[in-house]
């Protein structure tokens, strides 16, 4: 590098948030702040929240210090509270008919924070099932999506997320079958999977449009751009973030034997020697990641010199989500 000029840092667009993520953190932050100190005993709480709204562990902690608790099942909530009225908010990633059939049997207020991609899934089982198909689903095991997914239908949905588990299934040739896609893969990732499926059961169906996010596939593309100009990239997200793990495995794959991708959750978690040498960083973050965050991550890379901001633009994401009916 030229004595005098200073070290690069490479922005990915888009980042960040999706409309999905920031529809179901506005939703609890608009229970929130409509919450009246006077309008139930001290001791209830103003929201509960089953599982993580979103796989971020900063905003999970922000709404938390708000007065939002986290429960993992909705048996953790006190009889008092759901007799105050007290809102329970299903997370981003939805929930199973079981889930909603508990809620409903003791007589929760609920604010259905799903992504409405993510219910387009759920939508298309139920249809699917209906009209007799036996559906090959694609996701990762125990991942809150892909959970409320199979809880649909668990008798008729099939979930794979290995090719090795494409071993496994038996149909009928020409019996009804269909593949769907949890939405946080992108095609890239599902597409040896989906050649699998088609090479062992040829008459399967994929349904009438995609079901990948199309978040997914913008920061997926964005990385890749990013890292072919980068020495070394940064993700910003959780570990339990499927979508910013899978960025982290993508910049590294675009960046081959040149240099490393790690994953940070925030710039607490960075080490200086993962720099030595580099020129140009490129940072991007999850779909669940506040950016406060990633400008972090650049505040403290200007530490070392990293001060040219520049961006890789892939598209411009102009989707926006209504909030869910119960608040509107």
């Amino acid at each position: 590098m030229a004595v005098g000029v200073n070290k690069r840092i490479i922005l990915a667009d888009p980042r960040g948030f999706c409309a999905g993520v920031d529809r179901a953190i506005l939703a609890v932050r608009t229970i929130l702040k409509a919450a009246r100190p006077e309008s139930a005993p001290g001791h209830i709480p103003p929201v509960y929240v089953r599982r993580q709204i979103v796989h971020n562990r900063h905003v999970v902690d922000e709404l938390a210090g708000q007065g939002a608790v986290f429960v993992d099942e909705l048996d953790e909530i006190p009889d008092d509270a759901v007799q105050a009225g007290i809102p329970v908010v299903f997370s981003a990633h939805g929930v199973s008919p079981t889930v909603q059939e508990e809620a409903r049997r003791r007589g929760m207020y609920i604010v259905d924070a799903t992504c409405p991609l993510v219910s387009k899934v759920h939508r298309e089982v139920l249809r699917f099932v209906r009209d007799g198909y036996e559906i090959v689903y694609i996701g990762h095991r125990g991942h809150d999506e892909a959970i409320g997914v199979v809880g649909e239908s668990p008798e008729h949905v099939h979930l794979i997320e290995h090719e090795d588990d494409v071993d496994s299934l038996h149909f009928q040739p020409g019996s009804k079958l269909v593949m769907l896609s949890q939405t946080t893969l992108s095609v890239d990732e599902t597409a040896d999977l989906v050649a699998v499926l088609k090479q062992r059961f040829p008459w399967i169906e994929e349904p009438p449009s995609s079901d990948i996010c199309y978040a997914t596939q913008n920061r997926q593309t964005a990385v890749k751009a990013m890292a072919q100009r980068s020495d070394c990239v940064i993700i910003v997200g959780s570990a339990n973030s499927s979508n910013s793990v899978r960025l982290m495995e993508v910049a590294q794959e675009s960046l081959g034997e040149r240099g490393k991708a790690h994953r940070v959750d925030d710039a607490g978690e960075l080490k200086t020697e993962w720099f030595d040498g580099v020129d140009t960083v490129g940072i991007s973050s999850g779909a669940s990641v506040p950016d406060e965050l990633v400008s972090g991550v650049v505040d403290w890379l200007s530490t070392l010199d990293f001060t040219d901001i520049t961006y890789e633009e892939t598209v411009k994401e102009n989707m926006k989500f209504v909030l869910p009916a119960a608040l509107r």
